[in-house]
């Protein structure tokens, strides 16, 4: 009789053969796929290749309990907000994660919401790592895009546009909802938690733009912090519309000060800050609709340093810029 502990639970090679293998597909990139000591993947000649990793640490990306299903889901949409960011198209990724068990009813709806997700952005899974430890997920994930067509931090130029996608701060308003800092009705709650746990990556945005956009980032850690990125590597300033900032469906519904605070600094949204020359204003609009998504201009690049909040009169406004890190913040 097996021990208390092995009850149920699957081998590592089994739970990688019955929920993450999959038949070979016409138009597969991978010459090799899961089950050797490499994967291997054609690539397309003349284009260059796009790699990217992010981990996620229970307790610290994700709540303990989290649906498996939304944490799958985010787990590869972080990675593909990635490649959005350089508007490459996306090719394939590894998975690498500890488990604390490998329990059926966790892994079934997860590789379903991997797959869900994977399949609407052509991006096949060609191999990976598992091993038992607390829950940690680490995706590296490959695209693909021409030499003269990234979209790249260092790229901004004085007199840029500065533009996000969709709307800011609902994921940031969940996050304050669970830790009881404010107190939010539960459809509130719930609706703008869906923006924290099944963020939408701009992957067809960010292709759009190739070609019409200079420099973008995605928005991980708080737009404040993100764009302070792009303007640090391109050594320019930048004037901000604080009032401009789309906030999100459930953060509009809160007053003026938290709707500032969390649309600048609020992380997890995941949606594009990118800069284009003002002349290209009507190419960005056209990018936008081909890829079903609003933008919105909430300022401009200039010679300053660093970052300048003013408010739809031009007024200085003074907020405090604190937006996420790993290691500072709680």
């Amino acid at each position: 009789m097996l021990p208390w502990y092995n009850r149920g639970m699957l081998s590592e090679f089994d739970l990688i053969k019955q929920y993450f293998t999959r038949p070979a597909r016409p138009g597969s990139r991978a010459a090799l796929g899961i089950g050797d000591d490499c994967a291997l993947m054609n690539t397309t000649p003349g284009l260059q290749l796009a790699v990217s990793s992010d981990m996620l640490v229970e307790g610290r990306h994700f709540l303990p309990q989290a649906d498996p299903f939304k944490l799958a889901h985010k787990c590869l949409a972080v990675n593909l907000s990635d490649l959005a960011a350089m508007g490459a198209k996306p090719l394939a990724f590894t998975l690498a994660f500890s488990l604390p068990e490998a329990r059926a009813e966790w892994l079934a709806p997860f590789s379903a919401g991997l797959f869900a997700l994977a399949d609407r952005h052509g991006c096949e899974l060609i191999g990976g790592d598992t091993t038992k430890g607390p829950l940690n997920i680490c995706i590296t994930i490959f695209g693909e895009i021409m030499p003269s067509r990234p979209l790249r931090r260092d790229a901004a130029r004085i007199g840029d546009d500065i533009w996000v996608s969709g709307t800011l701060g609902d994921a940031r308003l969940a996050l304050a909802g669970y830790r009881q800092e404010i107190a939010l009705a539960p459809e509130v709650l719930n609706a703008a938690a869906e923006r924290m746990h099944t963020p939408t990556p701009r992957v067809e945005l960010g292709m759009a733009l190739c070609g019409i956009a200079h420099a973008a980032i995605d928005i991980s850690d708080g737009l404040a912090g993100d764009l302070g990125h792009i303007l640090a590597r391109s050594k320019v300033g930048a004037t901000l519309d604080i009032d401009a900032l789309p906030s999100g469906f459930m953060l509009a519904r809160q007053d003026r000060a938290l709707q500032r605070a969390y649309t600048l600094t609020g992380g997890d949204d995941y949606e594009l800050c990118f800069t284009a020359p003002a002349d290209r204003r009507e190419a960005v609009m056209a990018a936008a609709a081909s890829a079903a998504t609003a933008v919105t201009r909430i300022g401009c690049i200039d010679a300053g340093d660093g970052l300048r909040l003013v408010d739809t009169a031009g007024a200085p406004v003074q907020l405090a810029l604190a937006t996420f890190d790993h290691f500072r913040t709680p």
